[in-house]
């Protein structure tokens, strides 16, 4: 017979596991439809009753943040910098297509999360902070390139590189303009190269 600790830390355990399954199924919700889901369509997806929803979260917009963060620390996860210390082309490609799967999975996420900003000022702040990890990204990346320029000069490389590399921009090459993923790719890749300065050349 189980210890009254065991039993505890099992409950705990299924409990995070239906928390993370209701996330999911918010996630693939939106990904289908790009509006917020009802409780009804969460708990349907998710294979359990409504009630287990609000045992969980408080209330949908507690939901709403949950699971923002629940992809973003996805997005972070799967994002891992590659070949920091290559040379440009090497760092250009692999930010590039590190980019650009973020970009083709969590687009959908994205858009409502923008969409209801207006609703929530926690989503705002959200929204802020994945801007900023863009942003800290590239200053990792592209080290050498952004250290020749001045204070000025790297904010502004560094607002216009966020602008060309962000959600809507994959978006609308894919969509619009119907590129394919390579293709994209490809873009962003010619464009990055083009607005970084030159590259200092390599100590001894």
């Amino acid at each position: 017979m189980g210890s009254p600790s065991s039993s505890a830390d099992g409950r705990r355990l299924r409990s995070e596991r239906t928390k993370q399954s209701i996330m999911d199924a918010y996630i693939d919700l939106l990904r289908e439809k790009p509006e917020i889901p009802t409780a009804a369509q969460i708990a349907a997806r998710a294979g359990i009753s409504t009630r287990s929803i609000f045992e969980r979260f408080v209330d949908l917009q507690g939901l709403s943040l949950a699971t923002v963060d629940y992809a973003f620390a996805i997005g972070e996860a799967q994002a891992v910098a590659r070949n920091v210390d290559g040379d440009r082309a090497t760092r250009v490609q692999s930010h590039v297509e590190t980019r650009a799967h973020t970009c083709e999975r969590w687009l959908p996420v994205w858009r409502v999360v923008v969409a209801n900003q207006g609703k929530l000022q926690a989503l705002r702040d959200r929204i802020r902070f994945i801007r900023q990890a863009i942003v800290k990204r590239m200053e990792l990346m592209y080290r050498p390139e952004l250290e020749a320029l001045s204070d000025e000069e790297r904010r502004d490389l560094l607002i216009a590189l966020e602008s060309l590399i962000d959600f809507e921009s994959w978006g609308r090459m894919r969509e619009l303009h119907g590129l394919s993923f390579d293709e994209a790719c490809s873009v962003w890749v010619r464009m990055i190269d083009r607005m970084l300065p030159p590259t200092p050349p390599a100590g001894p």
